[in-house]
């Protein structure tokens, strides 16, 4: 492949040279914050109805009783994922044309109506309708963010700083779960409960202040968003110069503040992509067999890796209450494992760049076989549970950051926000509707048929992407070249 030199005269060679020559991220503490916790918000919406749902089935749902709570999470799972779907395939391709800043708000403001929506949802229907209004939002949201970061990163940080954000999303499922376990479940002492936890007789709209709470950060994360920078490579791409300089330029001024620009010798930078208009650039993913076979073999991945982490993410908590435990002790269970998500976050922000992006999912799927084992053997020992329910945590969130890198990473910028899209939206409907078929039915098998069933899903998903490119490390430009 041909290389540009790095004193190319060609503006927009020399405007993408410059943001690989940062060496750290070129937006302000707020601007990170502010991004941030947009992911938060994700994994927050993904994770709250894993606990508080046993409360809120009871409440609003006829025929509803804790024990029996896993035969109906299916549908506002499944209809919530339907909306991620819909989200990503419709607003995601929008940011590609209408600029990705801008799509971020919208995308907000949609998830913090879903969000109020849920608040003061009245039946089952309100409430899966609602569930699927915020799904379009997030499903937006997720894949605009994950572009939008891989944008303005320098190549050789793009997995590092996916995994940054990717630690606020864990804080984000364990606010969504241990808030649902202060609200929803009795007080109950520890290890069985949560000792200060609130619901009672005269307490049980605990789950409606679960999801205030939600549009309540999707209004301040709004607020916030209003101020980010538009994306420097998307303004290129759109053939606007004069804008991109004076992005690139602050970030740049921020970038160099404690450290010098790499040299010029240690980056060399591919030609820069044609522009093309957007229908055109939909037209060259769906006919060219390059990326029509990447995206079979990610969307594949994410529908397989979605049924396995969405079963855990939304309904753990009303799998193990059919297995015999109470609610509090189910949802202490998925609490104490979130530690195993946050830890993934934490690791993989310093390893995620040393290994190959496609390898993670396989390595995670691994350690979360293991963390079946213990915690299937567990039995009556509760530190056992404890200890495999982090494992599995653990090995179904540390590929996470990997795969949103590696999907970002391998599509050009002209139509790498709806080419993300179309992967991640076959992902959620695929994995909503493997929750919605499986989870109910897989629930009935002893707990270690269950645990296995949807961890197989996970461990077929990280075999099948050993076939997506070999990004790590490499340009942007060069790996769609």
């Amino acid at each position: 492949m041909s290389r540009v030199e790095p004193r190319t005269t060609q503006p927009q060679v020399a405007l993408l040279y410059r943001i690989d020559r940062f060496p750290r991220w070129g937006l302000s503490s707020l601007s990170v914050l502010t991004i941030g916790l947009g992911m938060l918000f994700v994994q927050y919406d993904i994770f709250n109805i894993n606990v508080s749902f046993v409360q809120t089935c009871a409440q609003i749902i006829g025929g509803c009783t804790p024990a029996t709570a896993d035969q109906f999470i299916g549908l506002p799972i499944f209809l919530s994922l339907l909306g991620y779907g819909v989200g990503a395939l419709v607003l995601g391709p929008l940011s590609d044309r209408f600029g990705r800043h801008r799509l971020l708000i919208i995308a907000m403001i949609i998830t913090g109506l879903g969000s109020l929506y849920s608040t003061f949802s009245i039946d089952e229907t309100h409430f899966a309708l609602s569930r699927m209004i915020t799904g379009i939002g997030v499903g937006a949201d997720l894949a605009i963010i994950n572009v939008y970061v891989n944008e303005i990163s320098p190549r050789r940080m793009r997995g590092r700083y996916t995994s940054v954000l990717f630690f606020m999303a864990a804080l984000g499922s364990a606010l969504g779960i241990w808030l649902g376990l202060y609200l929803t479940t009795p007080m109950t002492p520890w290890p069985q409960g949560l000792p200060v936890a609130i619901a009672s007789d005269s307490f049980t709209t605990g789950w409606r202040w679960v999801y205030a709470v939600g549009a309540i950060l999707a209004a301040f994360s709004l607020i916030l968003r209003l101020a980010l920078p538009e994306s420097p490579r998307w303004l290129i791409d759109r053939g606007d110069h004069g804008e991109a300089a004076r992005v690139i330029g602050r970030m740049e001024a921020i970038a160099t503040r404690r450290s010098p620009l790499l040299p010029e010798d240690a980056i060399a930078i591919a030609p820069p992509e044609p522009t093309i208009s957007t229908l055109s650039a939909i037209r060259e993913l769906l006919t060219s067999p390059r990326y029509l076979w990447r995206l079979a073999v990610i969307g594949a991945t994410w529908l397989l890796g979605y049924i396995t982490i969405y079963s855990f993410a939304g309904a753990f908590t009303s799998v193990l209450v059919r297995q015999g435990f109470t609610p509090a002790e189910a949802g202490i269970v998925s609490a104490v494992g979130l530690s195993g998500f946050i830890a993934a976050a934490i690791v993989a922000r310093s390893v995620i760049d040393r290994v190959e992006r496609k390898w993670w999912m396989l390595i995670g799927s691994l350690i979360t076989l293991v963390g079946v084992l213990v915690t299937a053997s567990g039995g009556d020992q509760t530190w056992m549970m404890f200890l495999g329910a982090v494992i599995m945590f653990f090995g179904q969130n540390v590929w996470v950051p990997a795969q949103y890198a590696l999907t970002a990473e391998s599509f050009p910028t002209r139509f790498r926000t709806t080419a993300y899209a179309l992967a991640d939206s076959v992902g959620h409907v695929g994995g909503g509707l493997g929750v919605f078929l499986l989870v109910g039915v897989l629930s009935q098998l002893p707990l270690l048929g269950t645990l296995l069933g949807l961890v197989s899903f996970l461990v077929v998903g990280g075999i099948i992407n050993l076939l997506a490119p070999r990004t790590r490390g490499r340009t942007l430009e060069e790996i769609s070249s």
